[in-house]
């Protein structure tokens, strides 16, 4: 039985038919093809009765290292994450990737997109991730484009004249607590909260900057 897909709605018509899902991962390196995958947070997004875009829900899971993975001991340190770790409750990278691809295949359907783009930090790093450990477990149903992203850094470099992830939120006015920092789920939920203020600053300055909206200063 073919799934029944929803009309197109606004997230459709906004984003020429993709859905973003914003995405950050945690690894123990920086090669996708070597270095295990060790968090993976997704977050929905949604247009509110406003027409505001807002988080609509996170999807996340500690991910077991795939066989013969590398751990990087420099990049455990950096992240604190022990892979070992017996209150994990890690997944093996197939089925966390399906815990986390199942509500986003959903999200689609129900927006009436045809696919999911994956909205990231510095994405390229999150989607060879994502796409080395998709090829690894031969999972056929990726619901995210395979190459094409959008980028924070480069929307906090227009609109906020910053870069980096805190340094975006800080200017944001989005609160960003450091001892929280480096884990999936945490920095996805701040990269959210960014990227769905950028979308609604640049609609509101679109549109005359209606009450109770302040477009940012980008003179």
């Amino acid at each position: 039985m073919s799934e029944t897909v929803a009309t197109p709605g606004p997230m459709a018509s906004r984003f020429r038919g993709f859905l973003p899902v914003v995405v950050d991962v945690e690894t123990a390196g920086f090669n996708a093809k070597t270095d295990a995958l060790l968090e993976i947070a997704a977050v929905t997004l949604r247009f509110n009765a406003d027409g505001q875009l807002e988080p609509e829900a996170t999807h996340a899971c500690h991910v077991e290292p795939f066989e013969g993975a590398n751990l990087d001991p420099k990049a455990l340190a950096f992240t604190g994450i022990d892979p070992w770790h017996p209150f994990r409750f890690a997944k093996p990278e197939r089925e966390a990737l399906q815990a986390v691809f199942l509500p986003v295949r959903r999200a689609v359907r129900e927006s009436g997109c045809n696919r999911a783009i994956l909205v990231g930090h510095n994405p390229l790093f999150d989607l060879g991730f994502v796409n080395a450990a998709v090829e690894r477990t031969g999972i056929k149903r990726n619901p995210f484009h395979p190459f094409s992203s959008f980028d924070t850094a480069t929307l906090g470099a227009v609109f906020y004249g910053q870069t980096v992830l805190a340094r975006i939120a800080e200017e944001a006015g989005i609160s960003w607590n450091e001892d929280e920092a480096h884990s999936a789920i945490y920095d996805a939920e701040r990269t959210a909260e960014i990227f769905c203020r950028v979308v609604n600053l640049w609609g509101a300055r679109r549109e005359g900057e209606p009450p109770g909206v302040q477009a940012p200063d980008v003179a």
